[in-house]
């Protein structure tokens, strides 16, 4: 009620100014009837300028109010003058300073939460390597429990290794470095890490690459993309057929045979946690991991896409502006 006043001091000095006048005026021009017409001007002049003064005095809060772009300058309104500015200015810094606590605080819990999963990730990644020694020390050994803990152990230490990559996702560009690498040089490698599933799912690589291929691109993170996608066509191709890893006119394509993706579903194959039809009855997918790779590969601006027809999928992935850097 207070603020209500003290906003509408202006009207009420109006009104007592106009009705201490009225009665002087009227006498004044003793007819008023022949007057009519400056009484009228009179007061119009008197509203004209009381408008006017009231417009100016909150020029900032309207400005504010009908600005449709939101900036950070809008968190505060400088110099205010009236006497609803004042108050509405005071709101905005206690919302901004309410915001700001808010904020801080549920980083300080995004913090704690991603320390915790990597150090419990970290923690669990120790027993499965002891776990995976002793079954390589009893190589010799053609027990099928042993074959079926040892599989199950690399699919534990493929989902923590995604659980934190996931994690370092979340400062992935303070953490890219740009360099010359050979794209042969890294399937092999990624090749060679996935050589246990290869021959366990009796699925064989044929890579079709030229040894001179040099592009610009984050060494550690398009690994991890490129073992990504090898995993899942491993993971959804048929027994006894090959992945071809071809790479012609910059553009890198890994294809598998096996079950085509519904076309309702490859848009959705990137989204978290999105499994898919296949994922939701063999049970091995996470939904994670074709996430990852959409998130790396828009990081590193190398565009891609996914198609599926006639019961072969295509992941292709596009260089061709990391070729022209290195060719510079």
């Amino acid at each position: 009620m207070k603020l209500f006043f003290r906003d509408h001091v202006s009207v009420i000095i109006l009104y007592c100014v106009s009705f201490l006048l009225l009665p002087w005026i009227i006498h004044s021009l003793d007819d008023l009837s022949s007057h009519y017409l400056y009484f009228i001007f009179l007061v119009s002049f008197l509203f004209t300028i009381w408008l006017i003064g009231r417009y100016y005095r909150r020029k900032k809060l309207y400005v504010h109010l009908q600005n449709s772009t939101l900036t950070n300058d809008d968190l505060h309104l400088y110099e205010p003058q009236a006497m609803i500015e004042q108050a509405y200015s005071q709101k905005l810094r206690q919302m901004q300073y309410l915001y700001l606590t808010q904020q801080q605080h549920l980083e300080e819990q995004g913090k704690e939460k991603q320390l915790v999963l990597s150090h419990f990730a970290h923690q669990m990644k120790t027993p499965l390597s002891v776990i995976q020694l002793m079954i390589q020390s009893n190589a010799n050994s053609q027990s099928e429990h042993l074959q079926i803990i040892n599989q199950e152990c690399d699919k534990l230490t493929f989902t923590l290794n995604q659980l934190l990559t996931y994690e370092r996702t979340s400062n992935l560009v303070a953490d890219l470095k740009i360099e010359a690498l050979s794209l042969k040089d890294l399937i092999k490698e990624v090749v060679n890490d996935l050589k246990d599933y290869f021959i366990a799912k009796e699925v064989f690589p044929k890579v079709t690459l030229v040894e001179n291929t040099i592009i610009y691109s984050d060494r550690k993170w398009l690994k991890i993309v490129l073992y990504q996608i090898i995993n899942n066509a491993i993971k959804y191709g048929e027994s006894e057929s090959s992945i071809q890893i071809i790479y012609d006119e910059a553009t890198l394509r890994i294809q598998n045979y096996g079950d085509t993706i519904p076309e309702n579903e490859i848009s959705r194959v990137f989204d978290l946690f999105y499994t898919g039809m296949k994922g939701r009855t063999s049970g091995e997918a996470t939904g994670i991991g074709l996430y990852l790779v959409k998130k790396i590969l828009t990081e590193l601006e190398h565009p891609f896409t996914l198609q599926s027809h006639e019961c072969v999928t295509t992941f292709s992935i596009d260089f061709s502006n990391s070729v022209k850097k290195s060719s510079l």
